[in-house]
């Protein structure tokens, strides 16, 4: 092995010092500015923050990670909605610094700093590091898949290289408890197998053993929850994709989804991954390092486009692609000596994130440009709530309720977080979901639907009131109409109707379509 010059590995020093103190200065802001904030949680949050309050190795919608990771950041500093999110900024700021590592053995030189910029200042990045989801710990463990993956041949043969693959299998099963896209992995790494026969060399059927044996030990337990549950995380991730659509031929659609990707991965990061895989394959310049990260980049990006053009697709579906896209174009843009071009390109989304990072911090700021109407789903929910509460605390003092019963998923998971003070106090009434369809469409419908017992004097509260029709055919009685409107900005307010319904007897639900009759159409269900 020839020994790496001394100034070449001073330079590498430099960058790797300059990659920590640029990418941990980044995220530093970012936790102050989730700490400063006055915006409410996004319902989903809510949801996560739900699940974490009960441990488990799955759930309704989503693999287990998201609640562990807010679990685990609550116990330290309490369920306030920065310490439910804080856990976003840190693993994306930890996910950069694994991309070093990867360009660097892959590309050397400064390509990990590149690499790094590219991802911290994607505006996808900019926008997942102030929520807490399911991408930002899906990232952060396919970065160190792709980093077991890469460093598998300077491992040494025999053990050492046995125990990076038994690695590679843990890393790739906890972004299978994180979400079900890491699948795109086994793709990738089946596709590179196939392409380079040098990567075909480097596995022996011990490591494939190992390989194999750890990913199955770290994901099985959530396989036994979806078993044990209907496999209810999986039907909802199937359902998700909407191939029962009227249209299965959507050009619009994949249009806009590809358009979408300049917005998630960044103008000119996007425009390199697309145009410089086109040129470089055409004219058969692609390197072995090129050939492995387009494996990992292409599986998620043409399954998605392929997604959207049957049916729809979500601009952060792709997400996954972008661990190695930005290896990549980082990569792409230092061999082609377009620093400035790179630097101009980073410029740009860094101007975003400080925007971004200003209106979060000042949501007056994204009032005043036009950009209002962004953060509505994080404004207002803890007064609806309160609203909500005062009224249930106002019916107690008289005949009382037997539950408070809303409509909507995303209403009982900010009224689980806003009223975690009130919900199971002493003579507080429980919490429950009227369930619209025939069976249960999310977790909080499966837990916690209202029932005959829960429903003999309900105090209900209909969002926006566009069940509420629905909702009263359901009771015998209704009475105590109330209408609380909580201004979310200067044009919009949010609308929650509050009534007594009494007698719960819910209609028959069509056979064929799960829904209850319509009663603006004399009772039938047909559409």
């Amino acid at each position: 092995m020839t020994a790496t010059p001394l100034p070449a590995l001073d330079s590498e020093a430099r960058a790797w010092r300059l990659t920590v103190i640029a990418v941990g200065l980044l995220t530093i802001v970012r936790v102050l500015a989730i700490f400063s904030t006055p915006l409410e949680l996004y319902p989903d949050e809510a949801q996560y923050w739900l699940w974490s309050r009960t441990l488990d190795f799955g759930y309704y919608s989503k693999p287990p990670m998201v609640a562990w990771v807010i679990w685990l950041t609550t116990q330290i500093g309490g369920d306030a909605e920065a310490w439910l999110r804080v856990g976003a900024p840190l693993l994306h700021g930890a996910t950069a610094l694994v991309l070093y590592r990867i360009a660097r053995r892959l590309y050397g030189g400064w390509t990990g700093l590149a690499a790094a910029a590219v991802y911290a200042l994607m505006p996808g990045v900019a926008l997942s590091s102030a929520v807490i989801g399911t991408d930002a710990p899906l990232l952060f463990f396919l970065a160190l898949t792709i980093w077991a993956y890469v460093s598998l041949p300077a491992a040494q043969a025999g053990r050492p290289r046995l125990l990076v693959a038994a690695g590679l299998g843990a890393a790739l099963g906890l972004a299978f408890l994180s979400k079900y896209a890491a699948v795109y992995v086994l793709l990738s790494i089946g596709a590179h197998l196939a392409l380079s026969r040098e990567a075909r060399k480097v596995w022996t059927w011990p490591m494939a053993a190992a390989f194999f044996g750890v990913l199955i030990a770290v994901f099985a337990p959530n396989l036994i929850w979806n078993a044990a549950h209907k496999f209810a995380t999986v039907e909802h991730t199937a359902a998700n994709a909407n191939w029962g659509a009227h249209s299965l031929f959507n050009p619009r659609e994949l249009v806009e989804f590809v358009a979408s990707q300049f917005g998630v991965f960044g103008p000119l990061p996007f425009g390199v991954l697309l145009g410089g895989g086109i040129v470089l394959a055409v004219r058969r310049r692609l390197q072995p390092a090129d050939v492995l990260l387009l494996c990992f980049a292409l599986p998620p990006l043409l399954t998605v486009a392929g997604q959207a053009f049957v049916s729809r697709a979500n601009a952060n579906w792709a997400a996954a692609a972008y661990v190695a896209g930005s290896v990549l174009a980082a990569g792409w843009m230092m061999r082609w000596g377009a620093r400035k071009w790179l630097i101009a390109g980073l410029a740009v989304q860094g101007v975003f994130a400080g925007l971004f990072l200003a209106c979060l911090t000042n949501p007056r700021l994204a009032d005043a440009i036009g950009l209002s109407n962004s953060f509505k789903r994080v404004r207002g929910w803890d007064q609806t709530v309160q609203a909500i509460i005062d009224r249930a605390r106002e019916e107690q003092t008289g005949a009382g309720v037997t539950a408070v019963a809303v409509d909507d998923r995303f209403l009982f998971n900010v009224a689980a977080y806003y009223g975690r003070d009130y919900w199971g106090t002493f003579g507080a009434p429980p919490l429950r979901i009227w369930v619209h369809e025939a069976h249960p469409q999310n977790q909080a419908e499966t837990e916690a639907p209202l029932t005959e017992a829960y429903g003999r004097r309900a105090l209900v509260a209909s969002l926006e009131g566009v069940y509420r029709s629905k909702i009263e055919q359901d009771f015998k009685a209704h009475s105590g109409d109330e209408i609380v409107r909580v201004r979310l900005d200067a044009k919009r307010s949010r609308r929650t109707d509050l009534f007594i319904a009494e007698g719960f007897a819910p209609v028959p639900r069509d056979p064929k379509t799960g829904l209850p009759p319509d009663p603006e159409n004399g009772g039938s269900t047909a559409r």
